[in-house]
């Protein structure tokens, strides 16, 4: 045998270097077999992980993370929601490495929220590589800060998340950590998927614990629990973690609170605080698929028409430059709670085109009476559809002026109908069933007197939502329906004060069986 000096990398005697010869026994035949054909047998056998109590020490896998290894071994996408200091990074390495050093000829990148935290993981994956024995090690081409390059063509790389970062790279396992902390995931997660979706094979590793509503690590976990993506779930509570009993639980409460606890251990997706609408109701949205795309993915049909009923048709026109969208909500008012029953969304239609789209499809449901932002390019659309293409179920803010078409987005028009929507949807007066349209309430946040969507989303189909509140709580809605917002959400009001109102009954005092006696000296018997 050489003498591990002979053999080691660049003078780390921990680490075989590229071109060493193993001499092969029996037992360590099926000792590497039994290793590559168990990633959890590999990982408490021969992994040792750095202990705050005890230092180095050999990785035993909770119960929990041997189901994560199963399941990451099962699943091409994987999406883990997990509560704080539960291991989860830590598995993460073991498993990477164990993919790295028994699968030939593979790229793995880790991609955290920043450079430094990418590195840190890679560095615990090299002291994993440093304590296991040589026979198990292929050799090293390369090891420093940034990436591992082993004699069989395997490496890992570790960078920040950057739309950059893998570009070009033909990677076979994705690991992207803490993702509802990377600042514009969704432009990042866009424009890495089709590094990781071109090949058959390769697998997404996405975890981190919960960071508010609306980020793109939220998306991919309701998509995956409502079973919308492809991506399998795998949650880690707190009591999942040994040694976390419900003493733990109040220790760590009464130490930080119960907001605090709930955000960091009880994997509970709180928004951000200054949301339009209330995090309970978010949460409780659910998107559904849509039964038809049509528009080359631009429309979204989510009920079809149907005969005698009622749609109003909400629409927000923009530049078409690819930036903001142009978008109209489709809404059948006929039914309770109301109900989205379509959508279009497209950010490079010209205003000139628009009129088209919107009258075809408010034609479809039942000539749906249209509302349309006129401020700037909206006057195009509002003209088009009514001058050109003679469409007269069009809202008018008057009939005598000139630009009376339409409905001006004023201060007091967008702030009354912030107010409306949001008594709308928290009051359950609505269903709202598409995604995107979901994910924009979630990010459509207070910006000093006024609501928009946060850095980095976009607003136009909440814009639809709140052209639709304004309206349906003027009086011509009420006259021209017969239906009186108001009264229904005062009505709603008064309901749920009544069931939570504690019952009250009469008390039987005995007062009536008293009998009476002699009337005392100061008393005045009155006619």
């Amino acid at each position: 045998m050489i003498p591990n000096q002979i053999q080691s990398y660049l003078g780390n005697p921990n680490v075989k270097r590229d071109g060493v010869l193993q001499e092969w026994t029996s037992d360590l035949l099926k000792e590497y077999k039994r290793c590559m054909d168990d990633p959890v047998y590999f990982s408490e056998t021969y992994c040792k992980v750095i202990s705050l109590d005890k230092g180095l020490v050999p990785f035993k896998l909770y119960p929990y993370q041997k189901n994560m290894f199963r399941q990451f071994e099962e699943n091409r996408f994987n999406v883990i929601l997990a509560c704080r200091q539960s291991g989860k990074s830590i598995s993460a390495c073991a498993y990477l490495l164990w993919y790295a050093l028994f699968n030939s000829e593979k790229t793995i990148a880790i991609l955290a929220n920043k450079g430094a935290t990418a590195r840190e993981m890679l560095s615990r994956v090299t002291l994993m590589l440093e304590n296991i024995p040589f026979f198990l090690q292929p050799g090293s081409k390369a090891l420093n800060k940034g990436s591992l390059e082993f004699s069989n063509n395997s490496r890992i790389l570790a960078s920040a998340t950057s739309g950059s970062s893998i570009r070009g790279l033909s990677v076979n396992l994705l690991y992207l950590d803490e993702f509802a902390f990377v600042e514009r995931a969704s432009e990042f997660y866009t424009s890495t998927y089709p590094v990781v979706s071109a090949g058959k094979n390769t697998k997404i590793i996405v975890t981190s614990t919960a960071n508010g509503i609306g980020n793109m690590f939220y998306k991919i976990w309701e998509g995956a629990e409502q079973g919308t993506n492809e991506f399998k779930p795998f949650r880690v509570d707190w009591w999942d973690v040994p040694g976390r009993d419900e003493k733990w639980k109040d220790a760590t409460i009464s130490n930080t609170s119960q907001l605090q606890f709930d955000q960091e251990f009880g994997n509970t997706f709180f928004g951000t605080g200054d949301t339009l609408i209330n995090a309970e109701t978010l949460m409780s949205l659910r998107a559904t698929n849509p039964i038809k795309i049509l528009e080359s993915g631009d429309v979204l049909i989510y009920k079809e028409p149907e005969r005698k009923h009622d749609y109003i048709m909400c629409v927000d026109v923009a530049k078409g430059r690819g930036q903001d969208y142009s978008t109209f909500n489709l809404i059948d008012i006929s039914v309770r709670p109301f109900e989205q029953v379509a959508v279009y969304r497209n950010n490079t239609i010209s205003p000139i085109l628009f009129p088209n789209i919107i009258y075809k499809y408010a034609k479809v449901y039942n000539n749906a009476y249209t509302v349309v932002e006129s401020n700037d390019q909206g006057s195009l659309v509002t003209n088009g559809l009514y001058h050109e293409l003679e469409y007269e179920n069009l809202h008018a803010e008057s009939a005598i002026r000139s630009d009376g078409l339409g409905i001006t987005m004023t201060r007091k028009v967008k702030r009354l109908g912030c107010s409306a929507i949001k008594d709308i949807l928290e009051n359950k007066k609505m269903k709202i069933v598409d995604e995107n349209t979901i994910i924009e309430l979630s990010t459509f946040v207070a910006k000093g007197q006024s609501y928009e969507a946060a850095d980095g989303n976009h607003d136009d189909l909440v814009m639809n939502l709140v052209m639709f509140g304004y309206f349906i709580s003027t009086e011509f809605f009420a006259d021209m329906t017969n239906i009186n917002l108001k009264q229904i959400l005062f009505d709603s009001k008064m309901k749920q004060i009544e069931d939570d109102m504690v019952p009250f009954g009469f008390i039987d005092d005995g007062e009536q069986f008293i009998q009476e006696t002699e009337k005392p000296k100061w008393y005045i018997e009155y006619d």
